[in-house]
């Protein structure tokens, strides 16, 4: 009980779970106080992690090409004076580009490729045929082209219960994670701040 962390910490849970009544003063000075903290958290570790060693260290040794990075950074922060704005949409636009340049063939790679030769170098099984069904059901029903009559609707309809089920454990999920993270709060008020329960 004498730990002024334990405390602080334990207070400031109490304060974020006041909005369960309602919203209310001491809940947004936590709310303030922990985006704040994340804010100031995040902008140190983007310094001393990104920005110093990549930029601020090179050009103190003399390396000039770190000089267009840091211009393209300056443009991108000429959108606060309104007449200026247009000049940081050319940063933003080599920031997507390369973006999408580098995720596109990842993201057809991981979640496309890898699982369809997965997929196919399985042995024929019961649950490859429900993931199959699965698959082309589901595609199916997004199928826009052509109206979903004939056989196209009972499969559309079977890739509409394919997804009904994914988001039915997407939400169990998230909501068994959610709890958890309850379950703990909980655990720590009650056992380190309170002493509450058995250790």
């Amino acid at each position: 009980m004498d730990n002024w962390g334990t405390w602080l910490t334990a207070l400031a849970t109490l304060a974020l779970y006041s909005f369960l009544y309602r919203d209310n003063p001491v809940y947004k000075a936590a709310e303030y106080l922990l985006v704040g903290l994340t804010v100031g958290y995040s902008l140190v570790i983007s310094v001393k992690t990104v920005l110093w060693p990549a930029l601020v260290s090179p050009l103190a040794a003399g390396d000039a090409t770190r000089i267009i990075p840091l211009i393209l950074g300056g443009m991108m922060l000429v959108r606060v004076f309104p007449r200026l704005t247009v000049w940081s949409r050319i940063p933003l636009a080599l920031i997507v580009g390369a973006g999408a340049g580098v995720s596109i063939p990842a993201m057809l790679k991981a979640r496309v490729l890898q699982q369809m030769g997965e997929t196919l170098s399985e042995p024929l099984s019961i649950n490859m045929v429900l993931i199959l069904i699965g698959v082309v059901a589901t595609t199916m029903y997004f199928y826009f082209s052509h109206e979903q009559r004939g056989l196209l609707r009972p499969v559309a309809r079977i890739g509409i219960w394919y997804m009904m089920v994914f988001f039915g454990a997407t939400f169990g999920y998230t909501v068994m994670s959610r709890v958890t993270l309850l379950i703990g709060r909980m655990e720590f008020l009650l056992g380190d701040w309170l002493h509450v329960l058995p250790r």
